[in-house]
């Protein structure tokens, strides 16, 4: 397992899915996402790409709370969080949901499809591994958004990264056209949207 001990607790009689120390899925992640989706016009989106699936919940977000009907791929690099989105929250495949295992940084390499709107959700934990934070992998985002396409990131938890997150703000704002970073929500992360209108 790569994302160490996972935990699926009940609280407000929810299923919520964590790991030693985060939320991963169903908790403050989930309102947290929901905020960044808000900030974007979901009724002009047509395909989304998550990037680091945990157990879903940004994709329930989507259909119940966005009504959000289109196709959604996912990708989520541990087999055992893809079945513990299954087996406890309901989420599988279907003709609207492609779920695949396998790396993010790997996928968006080999990737040819462009997405409207990509969300990139990739914790181990409290922190987002380096990889995901270089400018190489932000290059094959950028490739793989549509050319009116959206953004979504959950950046940060911990100010150790803030730095770094800075970099990559300033690096976003010369290949897209607006960067909006809102922080602190929900009392905790970094959300980075960008767009290109």
């Amino acid at each position: 397992m790569y994302s160490g001990e996972l935990e699926i607790t009940w609280y407000n009689g929810k299923k919520h899915l964590n790991s030693a120390n985060a939320n991963y899925s169903y908790g403050s992640l989930q309102r947290i996402l929901k905020y960044g989706l808000e900030q974007i016009k979901i009724s002009d989106v047509n395909s989304i790409l998550v990037l680091g699936m945990g157990g879903g919940s940004v994709i329930k977000t989507l259909r119940k709370d966005f009504n959000y009907t289109h196709n959604i791929e996912a990708v989520e690099l541990d087999p055992v969080i893809i079945d513990i989105a299954n087996t406890e929250f309901g989420i599988t495949e279907n003709q609207h949901l492609k779920i695949h295992c396998a790396d993010a940084f790997s996928f968006l390499e080999s990737n040819t499809k462009s997405f409207d709107l990509i969300i990139i959700d990739l914790y181990i934990d409290l922190s987002v591994p380096d990889k995901f934070l270089s400018t190489e992998f932000w290059d094959h985002v950028l490739k793989s958004k549509s050319s009116k396409g959206a953004l979504l990131f959950n950046a940060s938890v911990k100010e150790t990264d803030s730095n770094n997150i800075e970099a990559l703000v300033s690096y976003l704002k010369t290949k897209v056209y607006k960067v909006d970073v809102y922080k602190k929500v929900n009392n905790t992360n970094t959300i980075i949207i960008t767009s290109s209108l």
